[in-house]
């Protein structure tokens, strides 16, 4: 497959307080066409709630959207796919929960964990974190672009590169073998998020 964007905004709104919808629409209005919903401690039925709005933001724009670990979410609202973490769902079990018509996405953080999930049938691989990330009580250890460019010989899937990554270094990550960034912090605390997602957006597709 190919991903729809070389940018994938996540929603999440971390510790500022904004509301996951207002940011959802803010990301799309900025042109965000890979979406995805990130409310790890939010109890299933809010997150559903805010699921459905956003899948029908997303539809209205014709962007792809994604639930974080959640595949029932996922299927639920009618997302277009389902992103995994290394505690969720096998990607197999999730295969078989959503069919064959869902994206499922699954995060790596080391050759190793790619290498083996590449076998799996996950559509795309998230690998990183690259740069230090504020996403995450635990973060994992910072991978840097050197070990981007490994884990990018690893597979000729799509790879999407995560953590810490900003406007200043989207297009070296880019170079290092992704073939999207994903981004949070950047977009999500950004004074405009709008216009954060335009900018960005211009930068990743130059």
């Amino acid at each position: 497959m190919t991903l729809p964007s070389r940018l994938y905004a996540i929603v999440d709104p971390l510790d500022t307080g904004r509301d996951p919808i207002v940011l959802a629409r803010a990301m799309l209005a900025g042109g965000a066409r890979l979406l995805q919903l990130r409310l790890k401690a939010t109890a299933t039925g809010a997150l559903l709630e805010t699921a459905n709005a956003v899948r029908e933001l997303t539809a209205a724009a014709g962007a792809t959207f994604v639930v974080n670990d959640r595949a029932d979410v996922a299927l639920a609202c009618g997302a277009d796919g389902v992103h995994l973490g290394q505690d969720d769902l096998p990607i197999a079990a999730a295969r078989a929960m959503v069919g064959p018509g869902l994206l499922i996405g699954f995060s790596t953080h080391s050759e190793t964990q790619l290498a083996d999930a590449r076998t799996h049938g996950a559509d795309y691989l998230a690998f990183g974190p690259i740069y230090a990330t504020t996403s995450k009580s635990k973060a994992d250890p910072v991978l840097g672009c050197e070990r981007l460019t490994a884990a990018r010989a690893l597979t000729t899937g799509p790879l999407v590169a995560i953590g810490g990554i900003t406007a200043a270094t989207a297009p070296t990550v880019l170079a290092a073998g992704a073939d999207a960034v994903a981004v949070i912090a950047a977009l999500v605390r950004a004074a405009d998020v709008e216009r954060a997602t335009a900018e960005l957006l211009a930068i990743v597709d130059r």
